[in-house]
């Protein structure tokens, strides 16, 4: 009987073997030296606020231990092998990959979040420690006296929480600066299950991320080609989906729900202006809808093209915006009113008659998009922009 070579390789490995623990503050002293870094076609950070505490909660005060980690070790550094390298955060792209580099597969998000309360990250300025409450919530008003930050309490620098409980008269008793600092310590000493493996393959990564990620949202293969981009120049992150999402909620919107959205709908709204920009007209199947996205042609673009389609549609989304405050219209919280009325300012940059505006106001008022097969989607787009 034939038995695969290969079968008997892998049946002599063993990579449970390539395991061991970390403190949370070493990884975190790791990342602030990018010694601990992301390959190019991981995501930004995606976690919510909330998501965030829930984590910190679960480090705080649950009797098991968190998920392992998972971390890709460089040692072939051949640019045509090794997978390009970006920080944590920032995601700048590192020019060199140093033998040994290690490059975070699995666990961006929670090594996120503890990093960025590490180093007292803006994000986590509304998430404070309730001392009444014994958890992590999240506090975007005045902080009560019993409150004290995460980024001040878990402080890459030990004199940080004593300077602030001695400047706040609530905090200084003997007795609440003894528990802070046990609860500090508890989080410098916990640690992290690190599962290594080396020289994996970009393709092989992919494989062990999917694995790991089954049971909940993955990473599309879409969403790593725009990653990639960052080797041109082009972080559509951090230039455009996130830019997005921020004048959308700052406008008093939140249709991003489920996670995927966050990417999905801003790419849907680049739509016409890639028309705009390729044929100078609209084709049927280019709604500004997530069904009708065209991540393949976008991604093909000269990193020119690309930033030229995301300052036309930023500034289309922000025409829109104004529009609905301008009229008092009423805010629907579904990304077709915005993507739709973002498109027709494409299309007709050089502003319109009062006429149209009337024309615009009464579509806007009457259009409904409830249980619409993308097919009908499509002709309310047509015929909004023949108005």
């Amino acid at each position: 009987m034939n038995i695969s070579k290969s079968l008997l390789a892998a049946a002599n490995l063993n990579p449970t073997k390539n395991s061991r623990q970390e403190y949370i503050f070493t990884l975190c002293e790791n990342i602030e030296r990018n010694e601990l870094t992301l390959p190019l076609y991981q995501r930004d950070m995606s976690w919510t606020l909330q998501k965030c505490v829930e984590l910190l909660n679960y480090q705080l005060l649950n009797k098991s231990p968190i998920s392992a980690i998972s971390i890709n070790i460089i040692n072939n550094t051949d640019p045509n092998y090794a997978v390009p390298q970006v920080s944590f955060i920032e995601r700048e792209l590192l020019p060199n990959t140093m033998r040994g580099q290690m490059s975070v597969v699995d666990g961006q998000q929670r090594l996120t979040t503890n990093f960025k309360a590490y180093c007292n990250h803006p994000d986590l300025k509304n998430v404070v420690l309730d001392l009444g409450k014994g958890e992590f919530v999240i506090n975007p008003e005045s902080f009560r006296r019993n409150q004290i930050p995460v980024g001040i309490l878990f402080n890459k620098d030990d004199s940080v929480l004593i300077d602030y409980t001695n400047k706040h008269k609530a905090l200084s008793s003997p007795e609440v600066v003894s528990s802070l600092l046990q609860i500090r310590s508890k989080i410098k000493t916990y640690q992290y299950t690190i599962n290594f493996a080396t020289d994996l393959s970009e393709d092989e990564q992919i494989d062990w991320f999917e694995v790991l990620n089954n049971a909940g949202s993955r990473v599309s293969i879409i969403q790593m080609r725009f990653s990639k981009l960052k080797a041109h120049g082009i972080d559509i992150y951090t230039q455009y989906t996130s830019i997005y999402r921020r004048k959308v909620l700052e406008h008093g919107y939140d249709y991003f729900t489920p996670q995927k959205t966050n990417v999905s709908y801003p790419i849907a709204a680049l739509n016409p202006s890639y028309e705009l920009l390729i044929s100078g007209k609209h084709s049927n199947n280019f709604a500004p809808i997530s069904s009708d996205t065209k991540e393949s042609q976008l991604c093909n673009l000269t990193p020119e093209k690309l930033q030229e389609c995301f300052r036309t549609t930023l500034n289309a989304l922000d025409e829109a915006l104004q529009f609905i405050e301008d009229n008092d219209l009423k805010k629907h919280n579904r990304s077709d009113y915005i993507n739709y009325l973002l498109g027709y300012f494409v299309f007709h940059r050089d502003g319109i008659t009062d006429e149209t505006k009337s024309k615009l106001v009464k579509w806007y008022n009457n259009v409904n998009f409830t249980n619409k097969s993308n097919t009908a989607r499509r002709k309310i787009y047509t015929d909004l922009l023949a108005l």
